[in-house]
């Protein structure tokens, strides 16, 4: 078992369980992915606001609005408003032709926008950390890097309230939100384990460093789990499905895990890899509390 005095600065070069395409075109190639995930649960929840008045009052009234869609080309009055108030809030904003927002539109009058409404409320990180304190436990966070499928996230919520872990934290962009479909997949996790939705995951992870919190990356590349210090307070960030984590969150971790693997494939489900490197801090927390 390593030293804790020795877990910085070990942020490795590989990918986590998925490999990241070359070349620049990584966000158009995954953005119709992303979308077909996020616009059939909107039409299966009934979450979708439609109309530039409504829209607006949305932002105004102080809802959670995960992502916006502007018709392509628009750029009057009212839709720089809008656009005026998502960046106030961080949402997320995507330009699309008229005949996606036809095809998404429930009464033919969307006027050129079109917003998704968040299930459930988000946490602050304050919230998390200050949950760990009331529970006088070292802070175990769970950060998620540009996690899409609502599935793995809800079941991701599920293991991190059954871990113990304080809370999750997700990026505001290129990111499922809190959706109905990541409540129900969540088995009621979700009412128990705050979610705190951040702008930038490499910022949250520097200022959360001086709170002493130490960050493990999950990579196939990185040092086999067994062998790492995972105790005392930590941030598990697990990556993409497809990518793994991000060049830059990478750099901000301290170290780097792996899951030791024998079959013929690479790779695991970002759900699964986040379960198996979880219960590996569980384990090493109840090792050291009993020694």
């Amino acid at each position: 078992m390593k030293n804790a005095d020795n877990r910085r600065g070990r942020a490795g070069s590989g990918s986590e369980y998925g490999r990241r395409r070359s070349g620049g075109t990584f966000r158009e190639a995954r953005i119709d992915r992303e979308q077909g995930f996020r616009d059939k649960e909107a039409e299966e929840d009934g979450r979708i606001i439609e109309g530039r008045n409504a829209v607006l009052e949305a932002f105004r009234s102080g809802k959670t609005v995960d992502r916006l869609l502007i018709q392509d080309g628009l750029q009057d009055g009212p839709i720089q408003t809008i656009r005026r108030e998502a960046k106030k809030y961080g949402t997320m904003v995507d330009f699309v032709r008229k005949e996606r927002l036809d095809q998404l539109s429930q009464t033919g009058t969307h006027q050129g926008v079109l917003a998704y409404i968040a299930a459930y409320e988000y946490a602050e990180v304050e919230d998390i950390l200050a949950r760990a304190k009331e529970k006088g436990e070292p802070p175990f966070l769970i950060l998620l890097d540009d996690i899409e499928d609502p599935h793995n996230l809800g079941a991701i919520i599920r293991t991190a309230n059954l871990a113990g872990a304080h809370g999750v934290i997700i990026p505001k962009r290129r990111a499922v939100g809190l959706t109905a479909t990541v409540a129900r997949t969540s088995a009621g996790a979700l009412n128990y384990t705050p979610v705190a939705r951040v702008t930038n995951l490499g910022a949250t992870i520097d200022e959360l460093k001086k709170e002493g919190i130490w960050f493990v990356c999950a990579d196939m590349d990185g040092e086999v789990m067994y062998r790492q210090n995972l105790t005392g307070p930590i941030g598990l960030v697990i990556g993409n499905e497809g990518s793994g984590v991000s060049r830059l969150v990478k750099e901000k971790c301290d170290f780097t895990a792996a899951i030791p693997m024998k079959g013929e494939i690479d790779s695991l489900n970002a759900s699964v890899a986040a379960g198996v490197l979880a219960y590996e801090i569980v384990r090493q927390r109840g090792w050291k509390a009993e020694a």
